[in-house]
């Protein structure tokens, strides 16, 4: 799905990201007057790449891009989940270091979710299975495409944060 021309006034942009090793999910949602709207979603795959440095490379460069293109106001990432095995635990640390970095050059304020409370936020259960999760991304941008789960867990991301943010509105207008 392609841009969907520049942000108006009152328009909230909010990236969405889940960081991987071989593959980084991001999506773009913009709230208007109360609706949300899938602007895109995609992957940035680095298996290709010849060691685990030019991978980083490719992550920090890929979302660089996509925050220029977008102008998301903030960017919303799922805490990492602790692995047993460490070294892989290190390498999604070090995916999320790299997209996270690029967030922080372009001055995003960027806003972490633990995924119990992202499923909570779309589901209403913390232990929500990702195809739940997945539905209901399609439910609330009223899309019908289908993305690979690492998108769809970006948008995910992402929805949930406008969620915290609406949330956060009315409680604090009381």
């Amino acid at each position: 799905m392609g841009h969907a021309g520049a942000a108006a006034q009152g328009d909230l942009i909010i990236l969405g990201l889940d960081p991987g090793s071989r593959a980084t999910g991001y999506g773009f949602v913009r709230e208007r007057s109360g609706v949300l709207e899938l602007l895109e979603a995609g992957v940035v795959r680095t298996a290709s790449q010849p060691d685990f440095p030019s991978r980083l490379g490719v992550i920090f460069t890929a979302v660089a891009e996509l925050i220029k293109r977008f102008g998301p106001v903030e960017a919303s990432v799922e805490n990492v989940f602790v692995s047993k095995n460490a070294a892989t635990a290190l390498k999604l640390g070090q995916a999320r270091g790299a997209a996270l970095a690029a967030c922080a050059v372009a001055g995003l304020t960027v806003y972490s979710y633990e995924p119990t409370v992202i499923k909570q936020s779309l589901v209403g259960t913390g232990r929500a299975e990702k195809s739940q999760v997945a539905f209901m991304v399609g439910r609330v941008l009223a899309c019908r495409e289908t993305f690979a789960l690492d998108a769809t867990d970006a948008l995910a991301a992402a929805v949930c944060h406008l969620n915290q943010r609406r949330l956060t509105r009315l409680c604090g207008a009381r």
